[in-house]
């Protein structure tokens, strides 16, 4: 076991004694709530109260001192208000950064489930929806640089017929779209990385220095599935001998993280970027190429063929009649340019 600083130590220690105070938030909630998950978050809270008296024994070997009573800062104090008013659920990410497991819990049913190993039916499952997803991706960054700048320009238009502040408006309505969720999507995938990486390392940290309770843990989870208690400890206790698969699991079963969904930041800002650019310029372009009503109404044609299509397409993941979906995206898309166009018509001159 490598030694820790008394910093380490005393931070690990909090870590556990924070986790169990919010895991009987959580168990307050969800049995006012009347969920079976009440009971599995009272054991959780027991399993971080014996890690806490692991972090404290090493303390006292290190010779520092006890710890004092544990007191929950302003940041615990200020999460468990807000599970109390919302729940667990829409919070499941903020408590899996504060240390609190089994939110996974949450995105997989608990009864009638069966469980299996990392790479099996359900990490299969996790890598569809992420490569599903890139396209899902494109197709609403397509989409959000079509409305916005299509309805930059009509509320331009409404305002004034010169080509070029058209032509000018359109491009600067690109260009920051486009840097905007690049940024947006950077700092997005950035996060989760690192909320990631550090829950992976407080993971690798806690396998080192006990792993029957981080498989006890994991059991623990898996008993909640609805897997019998002897298989829940056996398969936890298999998956958790292997670290690096361990890992994994953990990050899946205990934190609700999926590795496989984790991109690069500056893919991510890219891939947003490049699909904002193409759809910003549908709208654009013909006032390149022509001047005046021309331009307008091959701007709006386009516009129309566009959305109609990006609406067809995400039909693809909603189940819905292409021709619906379609005509639904294309109905609020001229909803959208008609508004802006009337407020600009509004604090300008018409177009002529």
């Amino acid at each position: 076991m490598s030694k820790l600083s008394p910093s380490s130590l005393s931070s690990g220690w909090r870590e556990e004694k924070q986790a169990a105070h919010l895991y009987h938030v959580v168990a307050e909630v969800e049995k006012a709530a009347g969920t079976p998950r009440a009971s599995l978050f009272v054991e959780l809270a027991g399993e971080a109260d014996k890690q806490a008296d692991i972090w404290a024994r090493l303390m006292r070997e290190a010779g520092q001192p006890a710890p004092p009573p544990y007191t929950p800062d302003t940041r615990a104090r200020v999460v468990a208000a807000l599970v109390r008013r919302f729940g667990a659920r829409p919070l499941r990410t903020v408590l899996s950064a504060m240390k609190v497991r089994g939110m996974s819990l949450y995105t997989h049913p608990m009864h009638g489930h069966t469980s299996q190993a990392p790479g099996g039916e359900m990490g299969q499952r996790h890598r569809g929806i992420g490569s599903g997803g890139n396209l899902r991706a494109a197709v609403f960054g397509v989409n959000d640089g079509l409305i916005s700048n299509a309805s930059l320009i009509m509320g331009m238009a409404g305002a004034t017929s010169s080509n070029a502040l058209l032509l000018l408006s359109g491009a600067a309505g690109l260009i920051a779209g486009a840097f905007s969720m690049a940024a947006g999507e950077y700092v997005s995938v950035r996060s989760q990385r690192e909320m990631f990486e550090y829950q992976i390392g407080l993971e690798k940290e806690e396998l080192d220095h006990y792993p029957e309770e981080e498989a006890e843990e994991l059991a623990l989870i898996y008993q909640a599935r609805g897997l019998p208690r002897e298989d829940a400890v056996r398969l936890a206790t298999q998956l958790t001998a292997d670290p690096a698969r361990a890992l994994d699991t953990l990050a899946r079963e205990e934190l609700g993280l999926n590795p496989d969904d984790l991109g690069s930041p500056w893919g991510a800002a890219l891939f947003s970027f490049t699909a904002f650019a193409i759809g910003a310029a549908v709208p654009l372009l013909p006032f390149l190429v022509a001047s005046g009503t021309r331009s307008m109404a091959i701007a709006i044609s386009l516009t129309a063929i566009a959305l109609f299509g990006v609406g067809a397409t995400l039909s693809l993941f909603t189940g819905r009649n292409a021709w619906w979906s379609g005509t639904r995206m294309l109905s609020i898309g001229v909803a959208a340019g008609a508004v802006t166009y009337m407020i600009g018509k509004m604090l300008g001159v018409s177009l002529s």
